[in-house]
This record gives structure tokens, sequence and C-alpha cells, in this order.
């Protein structure tokens, strides 16, 4: 499965079971009146926006390069990982700041039977939703929907500090609110980890010494053992990566042969990795 596809797939899903759960929350929360499974049920609810990010985003980053693009059109996987985590960030925020005003208030919320069931489902069911994202994001190595993954983690964690605060509410009234500062914590950071690597990788980084040590063993060691090679650099265009490295050959060999060594190389890492690779030759002194 392509990065596209799973990007495609994981959003619908995530779309269709984010509309159930909200429905069903919605439905708890009127029968019990309880006021925090309804605010849970439009939480939910916010889910399904940053799956439509998603699916947009796999949209988008599939379009072909163009001219104005000839590198195509894969980083707005990193936009909308950006966007899923600034959406995070509110979320976290607004997480914090209602658990320290009912901390204030001293509220107390009474929960019924209903609310316990239907808040361990949604916690069930957005686990499953985050562990299928996370397995779709490690298989295509996408960004966004590992993203969205760690969303579908904070909302089940959202129902978590629900659930505690439903079994434990008649004896500590302020176990909610503390939970609620965890959990807010908790999802402040995702949403740092998800920008500073997505940041990271628009800026440009270094090719990871497992790729660099399988391009010299697998191909450049392979097909000639007398290289000296260093200078490794990765642009990487989601569906479409460039590979720069500098080579050192000796100063005897002529330009055709250096031009064909190169030219090799290059087209073996292109068959093995999928990179387009340059390579500039120096000689070895």
């Amino acid at each position: 499965m392509d990065k596209s596809k799973a990007q495609y797939i994981e959003g619908i899903v995530s779309i269709i079971m984010n509309l159930i759960l909200f429905i069903l929350k919605i439905w708890a929360g009127a029968v019990t009146g309880s006021i925090a499974l309804i605010a849970d049920a439009w939480h939910t609810l916010s889910d399904s926006f940053s799956s439509i990010v998603v699916v947009a985003a796999a949209k988008l980053s599939s379009k072909r390069a163009d001219k104005k693009h000839p590198f195509g059109h894969g980083r707005w996987e990193y936009i909308a990982s950006l966007f899923i985590a600034f959406f995070l960030g509110i979320i976290a925020y607004e997480f914090f700041r209602n658990s320290i005003a009912r901390f204030n208030n001293k509220e107390h919320v009474e929960f019924g039977v209903i609310a316990i069931i239907v808040t361990i489902v949604s916690i069930v069911v957005k686990e499953l939703l985050a562990q299928y994202a996370f397995y779709l994001g490690r298989k295509t190595e996408n960004l966004i929907v590992r993203a969205d993954g760690w969303h579908h983690r904070t909302d089940a964690l959202s129902s978590v500090v629900v659930l505690i605060g439903i079994l434990f509410a008649k004896k500590f009234w302020w176990i909610d609110s503390v939970l609620g500062i965890i959990i807010a914590l908790m999802i402040f950071y995702v949403a740092f980890e998800i920008t500073k690597e997505t940041i990271t990788k628009i800026l440009g980084e270094e090719p990871g010494d497992d790729l660099i040590n399988r391009i010299t063993g697998e191909i450049i060691n392979a097909y000639h053992d007398d290289l000296k090679i260093h200078h490794f650099h990765l642009h990487n265009y989601v569906l479409h990566q460039e590979l720069t490295l500098h080579i050192r050959l000796r100063k005897h060999l002529t330009i055709e042969t250096g031009h064909r060594i190169a030219s090799v190389i290059e087209e073996r890492i292109q068959d093995k990795f999928g990179m387009v690779t340059t390579i500039h030759v120096e000689p070895l002194e």
C-alpha cells in the first residue's frame, strides 16, 4: 500500500467512526443529562475535521509533479501534520483551561450506567483507530497518518479521564480536574513532538546512519571497493526523494570512467531505494 492510499483509507475510516461515536455520546449525554459527555461528543466530532484534513492532504500530495512543482506535491503531508499539531495544541489548551476552571469551582458531575458503557466503547474504538493509524504510518512511513493516530490516542485519553471521573467522582470531587490537567500536558507534548519532527523534515536533515550504511554496503562497496564516499544529503519531498553524495576516485582514472562509475551507482540506488541520486566526483589525493 502506498502512502497516499494509506492516508486516504485511514482518513475515511476515522471520519466514519468519529461520527458514530459522536452520535452515541450525544445520545448518552441527552439520556443522562451529563454536560461532560455532551462536551466530549463535540470533542470527538472535532476529530472528524482533522481526518478531513488527512484525506484532503492525501489528494493534494498525490498530485503529479508539474512545471511549477517539479518535485511533486508530497510536502502537503508536512503542512497537514503541522495543522494537526496546531489543532492538538488548541485542544490541550481548552482541556487545561476547563480543568483549572472546574477545580476552582469545585464542580461535581453525576453520571449514570449508560455514560460508563458509552465512555468505555469510546476508549476502545479510539485506541483501535490509533493503533490502526500507527500501523499504517509505520508501514508506509507516512507522517500525517502517525500524527492522526496521536490525535485518536489523545481522544481516547480524554475519554479515560471522563471514565475515571465517573468511577471516582463521588469519592474525590477533584479527580476529574487533576487528571484533565495531566492529560492536557501530555497532549501539549505530543503536539510539540509532531511539530518538531515535521519542521526538521521541512528544513532538511542528514540521512540516517542505517540508510547510509545500507547504501554503502549494499550498493557502493558491492560494486567498487575502492571508493571513498562522504557528504550525504537527503532532500525529502515525501513522494520524491533526492540524494546527493560525494565520491573520491583515483586521479589517474579518466573522466569517462568516473562518469560511468557514478552513473552505475546512481542507477542501483534508484532501483533499490527509489531515490534520484546525484554524485559529485572528486580526485583522491
